[in-house]
């Protein structure tokens, strides 16, 4: 499984976690294991809690448990539960959002548009499939997911379409319905992609997933904690934008004409404030780092001071 999955800007997403630091860090997408494994071996007193709802990982965490032994405690549930399992402050937490590679690469999970298999979609197995959604969601319903969460101009023709063609039981069956009525953009990317990304974000609830996420992080990380967040799509990047300007001290509090110092209560400090994306070289080996972003901030004291 390790050999199958690159792990996106993990140079980046390790420099900025900072593990070398030592202390007790949360993945909150263990996946294959690459946070991990490159938090892990950064320095020997280093700890991590992994979090997954996937249970096709359990092999790889048997052989991380194997070979790290206490310093690896693995928990199966959503990340977004993070804070009902880790009680005592931590010292960093990296997310790595959405669907993986190894579940997009495995046919009978459903996830691409690319393999054929049954229409299934869940992260966890558990729950609402996308064969559920597909065939018995009405058509307005069904529109209004795929422009809000795909973000698909073509939405009413789209929904119109898979109703019209129900019912529908794999993935081609379905990506053959949307190229029936859409032809694949100027830029090489297929017309399909929009409406699976859309229907899997609703089947694992990802976006509510981030959000309580995010929201934990305020809770778990210690002062000097460092928060980073791997997204792929500009639904999830804006959350995280978003999340990071509510929650860090704004600058624009302080102009020319201030002689006396500020105190801003606020909880993160966001030295980068525009996400850092993959170089060249990264993109040359692991073109699935095309599209992420990663933006990163440090757990304050509560209140940063100005002069």
């Amino acid at each position: 499984m390790t050999k199958m999955h690159i792990p996106v800007l993990l140079v980046p997403v390790i420099h900025h976690l900072s593990p070398e630091r030592g202390g007790v860090f949360v993945d909150g997408t263990f996946g294959a294991g690459g946070y991990t494994r490159a938090i892990l071996e950064s320095n020997p007193a280093t700890k991590v809690i992994a979090f997954d709802r996937d249970d096709t990982v359990l092999p790889t965490v048997k052989k991380f448990q194997a070979e790290f032994g206490d310093r690896f405690t693995f928990i199966q549930d959503c990340f977004s539960e993070v804070a009902k399992y880790v009680t005592e402050p931590v010292d960093g937490f990296v997310l790595d959002i959405g669907v993986s590679s190894m579940q997009i690469d495995t046919p009978e999970r459903g996830f691409s548009f690319r393999f054929d298999g049954p229409l299934d979609m869940r992260m966890s197995g558990q729950g609402v499939s996308a064969a559920d959604i597909v065939n018995n969601w009405p058509n307005d319903k069904l529109a209004d997911i795929l422009f809000r969460y795909g973000e698909e101009k073509a939405s009413r023709k789209i929904a119109r379409a898979i109703v019209n063609a129900r019912p529908l039981n794999t993935t081609l069956q379905l990506a053959e319905v949307i190229h029936s009525v859409m032809p694949h953009p100027k830029d090489g990317s297929d017309s399909a992609m929009r409406t699976f990304q859309a229907i899997r974000i609703v089947v694992n609830d990802e976006l509510g997933e981030l959000e309580r996420a995010l929201d934990a992080s305020l809770k778990i990380l210690k002062s000097g904690g460092r928060l980073v967040v791997v997204s792929f799509h500009s639904l999830e990047d804006r959350i995280v934008k978003e999340f990071l300007k509510k929650n860090s001290a704004k600058m624009g509090h302080i102009n020319k004409y201030t002689t006396s110092k500020i105190s801003i209560k606020a909880p993160f400090i966001v030295p980068d404030k525009k996400p850092i994306t993959a170089d060249e070289t990264e993109l040359a080996r692991n073109p699935r780092a095309h599209s992420a972003k990663l933006r990163w901030a440090i757990r304050g004291e509560n209140e940063t001071k100005f002069s």
